[in-house]
């Protein structure tokens, strides 16, 4: 039998992990592992927040005390530099986005019998957890959710009988299944409800309702068939270093606003005195608007034409230096030729990364890079090809926007 062992950190998924390799769910550094397999906790153990906590999927880490999570998220993005002799000169100490700051997410809804449950699923488990508190989410977010089962409710009553896809209760009515998901814009709470039938003027009307005595800033529902847009009584627009962006239904955001101006610090700092610069991947604008300026003029680069377009709005209203540029980077990136022209370029891709244009990057002559990733691991690989390139890693900031998760962000700095 094992002998009693300390945990001394914790793993890439969660798990506390002792000297000799074994493993411990819902472990703290510290925490002692006896020999049955329990947990004896120690100082860095904390009682979650949370009374979902072990049983929703959506967090992992509420049993660690400030100190402890940020050494995880330091030791995620180190450990990814490390892992391919990235050699960093510089690791800062790592942000942590604070609780209830969660500014957007994506909630499962789901009916039996004609009762509606919201919330996560478990982890490594279809079956839902209903929240009745969130510890990471905004408090307006857990305070629709009440109204917003009322409201399934109703428009799950237009569905008489099995469709395909969906599986009759024993009443023959069909179950009804959506995908919520929920934004925190400056008019305040945008909803989109994807997966549910709304037939009739009923439904219609409980909608019109529903979005006007919670003060929505839009209520869009996908059918199927598009995006359709209930309720909208202004533009939706989002804040972008102080430009008011259009926000299309379902555009990528920070996750929190804290972790955006983190990022866009990160930037600003690093690509200060730039004079052209570009900003790849750019979505809605987040960094190119955090770095155009009197004596910086920036082009955003951006494959999703509603992101490109109200970027390319935004820019035009607020009369700053930044072009809109429609292209996607995975199948056509800039080339040499069009890279040489900036003395600064800033990129934040998708989980998988951009190797097509990190490969171009490494052969341009471009002087300053800012690598913005939440994925350590394909961040690491796409930096191995900036260093053969001739770059090398200044500066690493690693972001905990997701508080409480194992995923992590980071900003990085290359330097020719």
């Amino acid at each position: 039998m094992s002998e009693t062992e300390e945990i001394i950190r914790i793993a890439a998924k969660g798990d506390g992990i002792t000297a000799s390799g074994r493993y411990a769910w819902g472990a703290a550094p510290g925490d002692l592992l006896l020999a049955d397999g329990t947990l004896q906790p120690g100082p860095h153990h904390v009682t979650p927040p949370c009374r979902h906590f072990g049983r929703c999927g959506g967090c992992q880490l509420q049993q660690l005390d400030e100190e402890s999570l940020a050494a995880f998220v330091e030791a995620r993005v180190a450990n990814a530099s490390a892992a391919q002799e990235l050699g960093a000169e510089l690791i800062a100490p790592p942000h942590l986005s604070p609780p209830h700051s969660r500014r957007r997410a994506s909630l499962r809804a789901e009916s039996s019998a004609g009762r509606i449950v919201i919330g996560f699923r478990e982890g490594k488990s279809h079956r839902l957890v209903e929240l009745a508190e969130c510890p990471v989410m905004l408090p307006e977010f857990v305070a629709i959710l009440a109204p917003l089962r009322k409201l399934l409710i109703v428009l799950g009553q237009g569905v008489k009988g099995p469709t395909k896809g969906r599986k009759p209760d024993k009443h023959n009515h069909a179950r009804m299944a959506a995908d919520i998901e929920l934004t925190m814009a400056d008019q305040g709470l945008d909803v989109a409800i994807r997966g549910v039938t709304a037939e009739g003027l009923a439904a219609t009307e409980a909608m019109l309702d529903f979005a006007k005595a919670q003060g929505l800033a839009r209520l869009v529902l996908d059918q199927g068939y598009g995006v359709e847009s209930v309720w909208q009584p202004e533009p939706v627009t989002i804040t972008l270093s102080g430009i008011k962006v259009p926000l299309p239904a379902g555009a990528f955001l920070q996750a929190t606003l804290d972790g955006e101006q983190a990022l866009a610090a990160a930037a600003r700092d690093w690509l200060a005195g730039s004079s052209q610069a570009a900003d790849l991947f750019a979505g809605l604008g987040t960094f190119a608007f955090a770095l155009a300026g009197p004596e910086t003029r920036v082009t955003a680069v951006e494959a999703a034409r509603d992101s490109h377009l109200a970027c390319k709005a935004a820019a035009g209203r607020a009369q700053v230096p930044v072009e809109a540029v429609h292209r996607d980077l995975f199948r056509n990136p800039l080339m040499g030729e069009e890279l040489d022209r900036f003395d600064a370029v800033v990129l934040d891709p998708p989980r998988a990364g951009a190797r097509e244009q990190v490969e171009r990057l490494a052969d341009s002559a471009v002087e300053r890079i800012v690598y913005i990733s939440c994925n350590p691991s394909s961040w690491s690989r796409d930096a191995a090809l900036l260093l053969q390139g001739g770059y090398r890693l200044q500066e690493l900031r690693p972001v905990g926007q997701f508080r409480w998760s194992t995923h992590v962000e980071l900003a990085s700095l290359f330097v020719r």
